[in-house]
């Protein structure tokens, strides 16, 4: 018995941790697999025992939020659901009644409140009790109406997401986070407790309606489908729904299986709720849960495959994360062989070992997680040096969970945006290698320096391997990086990403020394600094960059791959010398506005992105415009010039 007991005691300490670093934290020390398994354990421990403790999570709803947003608690505590992965338990539930089925979604509960045909308060769930006030939040929601037909009060409640589409691509952008968010949940929930809400309306975040709390002077007629399909007519969206019965049930949850992998949104379930609305109050509440609705979840098709080895997985912010490679096995249809372990607190839980016997499973029928380790052999060495460049890394323990990270700031990992200039249009301009492209390579060992993006070649089979990739997109990257070869430069120098050296002032120290690659490498700051436009600063950090023997040998090792023009002699006219121009709008005889910005640099002029009293020449075609740069251009009685001006300016030349 006493054993029992601390088994109890270990169970309501660890899925509380759980619990509190995933609803407050946004942090994951567990599958919900595993939590799901435990919390059974447990509340089968306390049936034995006849014990609960006041600290139980099968008898406490959560935890206090932690944030500086507003506080408010409900006028009811919002309680969970009680759940099942049993059909035959959803029948028994329905017994004689009608019941509504929906799906249930894997987001934030928001409850909203509307007067006078106007949203004015929206509130989390929170810990069920207290919640926090993110009305402003809300109000940039991309589907919330601000105004409704209704005038009475109305309270409702719903599911706040993100969908899969938005997360990879929201999460593409994020480069503050650590380990990027983990699933759409985490990041909805980041996105709507931000305290500005301008960061909130550029997540695409969603709302909902799965309850009507309360709408006075209003007659569903009893029935919850009512209410929801009264809900659709003042301008929400409502989580898609049918009437389902004891003998359709089974038909029912089929039927939403099937949909649920053409779902953009997150879903970890269904709900079933009754829809008589006086027989589901009728019952009252338990302790935890409402006896009128009922969770199901997926009962999770697991697979037994061989663990082959653990991937380690840098990424731009030096986390290296975990990634359990097996033997491939079917999942929902789904070939799967790789799953994310996250970090190295749930690799150790999970005691992961080459050639361990685990199981995995499709977490929401979607992402390939590891449910169990049948064998435990734990030999799995963290690695003490990062695999992308060799440095010593180093265990991290945050908010209760142990990361690895790599120590070497000039980890090619870690350098994503230096590549990425490297390839950009002003640069090199190879099409086909995206940040998340180069990240790829880098991860994958195909690029270490600048060099081996000339010799992707050697990867040819990986990369038409990889996903978003094949033998099309191979062949194109390969004729960009060929068309690349042939550059200017000033476009290479630039290209470095030397601190302060932008294209045009790579121009300008190239042309001051005619365009001389021995020059260009060994050039003093008193000889750069005599070039206008340059500058102490400017000729400072760049003989600091070419006075590392690392960057020297990178730039003689690009020389060899690339064919610079014999001479590169500016015989185009000087006649924007010492004139500044600033050019706005879209062009007609240009590709894009960086073409004139090359014309104007060619005939000696400079390009800026602000009109001020320096400026000699506003470019618009829309010279009528009331644009804050052609107002501006007015009040400083600078000239507005079309196009067309501005090429007759250069001696009338034509482009097409």
């Amino acid at each position: 018995m006493d054993e029992k007991r601390q088994r109890m005691l270990e169970l309501v300490e660890l899925l509380n941790r759980a619990r509190r670093v995933y609803e407050q934290e946004d942090t994951e020390i567990m599958s919900n697999y595993e939590y799901d398994k435990l919390y059974d354990e447990l509340a089968a421990l306390e049936q034995e025992l006849g014990t609960t403790l006041a600290s139980s999570p099968t008898i406490n709803v959560g935890y206090e939020v932690l944030s500086e947003l507003p506080k408010e608690r409900h006028e009811k505590p919002m309680l969970s659901l009680d759940k099942t992965k049993e059909v035959a338990r959803l029948k028994e539930f329905i017994g004689t009644q009608n019941c509504v089925i929906s799906w249930k979604m894997d987001g934030l509960t928001i409850v909203l409140t509307y007067r006078n045909g106007e949203l004015v308060k929206a509130v989390t769930r929170g810990n069920g009790e207290v919640g926090e006030v993110i009305t402003n939040n809300a109000k940039v929601f991309k589907n919330i109406p601000l105004h409704i037909p209704y005038k009475g009060e109305l309270i409702l409640r719903g599911e706040a997401v993100i969908g899969y589409g938005d997360f990879e691509r929201i999460n593409a952008q994020i480069e503050d986070v650590d380990a990027k968010y983990k699933n759409p949940r985490n990041l909805c929930s980041g996105s709507v407790r931000q305290l500005s809400n301008e960061v909130t309306a550029k997540r695409n975040v969603r709302f909902y309606a799965f309850t009507l709390v309360r709408a006075e002077d209003v007659d569903f007629e009893n029935s919850r489908a009512r209410q929801l399909d009264w809900l659709v007519k003042q301008g929400f969206d409502v989580v898609e729904h049918h009437l389902v019965t004891v003998e359709t049930i089974e038909e029912e949850v089929q039927w939403f299986a099937s949909k649920i992998v053409e779902n953009d949104f997150p879903s970890d379930g269904l709900v079933l709720v009754y829809d008589d609305i006086a027989y589901g109050q009728s019952l009252g509440t338990t302790a935890k849960f409402p006896r009128d609705s009922f969770a199901f979840k997926w009962a999770d098709e697991i697979r037994d495959t061989t663990l082959l080895k653990i991937e380690w997985s840098p990424s731009r912010t030096g986390l290296i994360n975990p990634v359990a490679i097996f033997e491939p096995v079917e999942l929902e249809g789904t070939t799967v062989s790789r799953a994310s372990v996250h970090n190295l607190s749930i690799m150790e839980e999970l005691e992961l070992g080459i050639g361990d016997t685990i199981q995995v499973y499709k977490a929401n029928m979607i992402i390939p997680q590891i449910a169990e380790n049948l064998t435990r052999s734990g030999n799995i060495e963290i690695p003490k040096v990062c695999p992308v460049c060799g440095g010593m890394t180093r265990i991290s323990m945050e908010n209760e969970t142990k990361t690895l990270y790599c120590t070497n700031p000039q980890c090619q990992a870690k350098q994503v945006k230096s590549f990425a200039l490297f390839v950009s249009r002003d640069a090199l301009n190879i099409e086909g290698l995206s940040e998340a492209t180069l990240e790829k390579f880098i991860d994958s060992g195909f690029i270490k320096d600048y060099v081996d993006i000339f010799h992707l070649e050697r990867y040819e089979e990986q990369i038409k391997q990889m996903e978003g990739f094949g033998e099309k997109s191979y062949v194109n990257l390969q004729n960009s990086i060929e068309k690349a070869r042939v550059t200017t430069l000033p476009r290479l120098v630039y290209s470095l990403g030397i601190l302060n050296i932008g294209l045009a002032n790579a121009k300008m120290i190239c042309k001051a020394l005619d365009n001389d690659p021995q020059r260009v490498v060994n050039a003093t700051q008193e000889e750069l600094s005599e070039i206008p436009g340059v500058g102490e600063v400017i000729a400072g950090t760049y003989v600091e960059y070419f006075a590392k023997e690392i960057h020297r040998d990178l730039f003689y090792r690009l020389l060899d791959e690339v064919t610079l023009p014999e001479k590169e002699t500016d015989s185009a006219p000087q006649i924007f010398e010492g004139k500044n121009f600033v050019i706005t709008g879209s062009v007609n005889h240009f590709a894009n506005r960086g073409e004139v910005k090359e014309l104007i640099e060619s005939k000696g002029g400079k390009v800026t992105g602000t009109v001020t009293s320096k400026t000699d020449y506003l470019i618009n075609n829309d010279v009528q415009s009331t644009s804050s740069k052609n107002k501006k251009a007015r009040e400083l009685g600078i000239p507005i010039i079309s196009e067309e001006e501005f090429l007759e300016m250069c001696g009338g030349m034509q482009r097409e």
